[in-house]
């Protein structure tokens, strides 16, 4: 009997993680893992196989009549109980945290290989003749049309990695930026569109955090002994969030969302303005019809402030005010300024309507529980991007929410690997097709319109 449960030397012998993941999973002390299996919503392409076809499925079925022992772990494959663990152990590996991994991982891994395997795939009667004819019929109005077209142009998109050659070691300041630890970062428009980069970064031992402005034409490859160095450096304490300010009623300003205020700065005449608040200020955009900075709290709040008056006691000078259920990580107003969309560390996405102050539609599948992840709206392409704590690539539609692709990670899944990404239009420029760049630990990959 000791045997059986897994407590003699067997036990010991037996080193689970260095055994491949196990596609069977004891309904009972597995839930947790085996509910990360289901928690996807079917997706065109890599949602993976429907629970009919996959063959764990049955074979989870038929171990049904296994007992459950609490405090144990039942493998189908070596047909043994092993014993779970709260927390690490070196003699004892399996735990609930291990298990879950393992899943994670099983899972990952599958969604890649049925990528390569069906890069076509998509939904039923979702092709480009098929769409055409619908809409030469009138079977399809115009922005139905155009919405289905971008789902199966994103169901199509494919991995491809970039391969990045580092500059000459020999050339000064190649290297400057190996060490700095960014909290936040956005672009700015102080001589022209996008010409700098506002950098919020954070304080090291003794030195303390800034906020500082770099020309764009520091990070270009032509004429790199010609870089000018930094423009200007504003000491603050350590920032959640930046936005710059393309109003010209508010010219040259930029805000940092910190610790209970917000300050806004102008990098002209340095002036400065501040705002208490009662959370730390998690994310932060402008609008660009008005000088009003729109501020995303991790109480959930979500209020906005018109920088053209002065500093107030209390609350007083907050104009709009939202409220989600959990600390918000990222906001994005849309370009006609009547509706913002939000995300927050409870994995909803929602989009408010400004004018009534009322949530109009709901995205789901994101996952978040603790990150600052953001978001990323793409309007021209009608297209909701975002990274979830989980390491998937979700992309919706933005006009009627539906989930169109779910795109796993080229790396094991970790805290320390969630990707960085950015949907373009025009991704190489103005002859450019949109598409997608991910960036993973060293990695950079390019998925493009086909």
């Amino acid at each position: 009997m000791r045997r059986h449960y897994g407590r003699g030397k067997e036990k010991r012998g037996w080193s689970g993680p260095k055994h491949g993941p196990r596609r069977h999973r004891r309904s009972g002390h597995g839930n947790r893992a085996g509910s990360l299996e289901q928690e996807e919503p079917q997706t065109p392409v890599n949602a993976g196989p429907s629970s009919s076809g996959d063959p764990s499925s049955s074979s989870s079925t038929q171990n049904s009549v296994v007992p459950e022992l609490p405090g144990f772990y039942y493998d189908s494959e070596k047909n043994r109980y092993f014993r779970l663990l709260p927390g690490h152990n070196n003699y004892n590996p399996l735990t609930k945290e291990s298990i879950q991994h393992k899943v994670m991982e099983c899972k990952r891994l599958r969604l890649l290989e049925e990528e390569e395997k069906q890069k076509k795939k998509t939904r039923a009667g979702l092709n480009s003749s098929v769409l055409l004819q619908k809409r030469q019929l009138g079977l399809l109005s115009s922005t139905s049309y155009c919405r289905l077209v971008h789902e199966l142009k994103v169901n199509c998109m494919q991995r491809r990695k970039i391969e990045i050659h580092s500059p000459d070691s020999s050339v000064a300041g190649t290297n400057n930026f190996k060490i700095i630890v960014v909290n936040s970062v956005c672009w700015a428009s102080l001589t022209h569109p996008d010409s700098h980069v506002l950098l919020c970064l954070m304080g090291i031992a003794e030195t303390p955090g800034c906020a500082s402005l770099l020309p764009a034409s520091l990070f270009s490859s032509t004429n790199p002994g010609d870089r000018p160095g930094m423009l200007c450096s504003f000491k603050i304490s350590t920032a959640w969030s930046c936005a710059w300010c393309l109003n010209p009623q508010a010219d040259n300003c930029f805000s940092t969302g910190l610790t209970r205020r917000v300050l806004v700065t102008n990098v002209v005449t340095g002036h400065r303005q501040t705002f208490g608040t009662s959370s730390d200020v998690l994310a932060q955009q402008f609008a660009r019809q008005t000088p009003v900075l729109y501020n995303g709290c991790r109480s959930g709040e979500i209020f906005s402030i018109d920088v053209r008056q002065r500093n107030r006691k209390g609350q007083s000078w907050k104009a709009i005010r939202l409220f989600h259920g959990s600390a918000v990580t990222s906001i994005h107003l849309m370009e006609a300024e009547h509706y913002l969309m939000a995300a927050d560390m409870a994995g909803k996405i929602k989009l408010w309507d400004l004018r009534t102050t009322k949530c109009v539609k709901q995205y789901h599948g994101h996952h978040n529980e603790y990150a600052i992840l953001p978001l990323h709206v793409n309007e021209e392409e009608g297209l909701l991007t975002a990274v979830g704590q989980d390491c998937y690539t979700r992309i919706w539609s933005l006009q009627d929410t539906h989930l169109l692709r779910t795109i796993p990670s080229p790396h094991p899944s970790s805290k320390d690997a969630i990707p960085s990404v950015v949907f373009s239009s025009r991704l190489g420029g103005r002859q450019g097709v949109p598409g997608l760049l991910m960036a993973v630990k060293q990695d950079l990959y390019h998925f493009s319109y086909i």
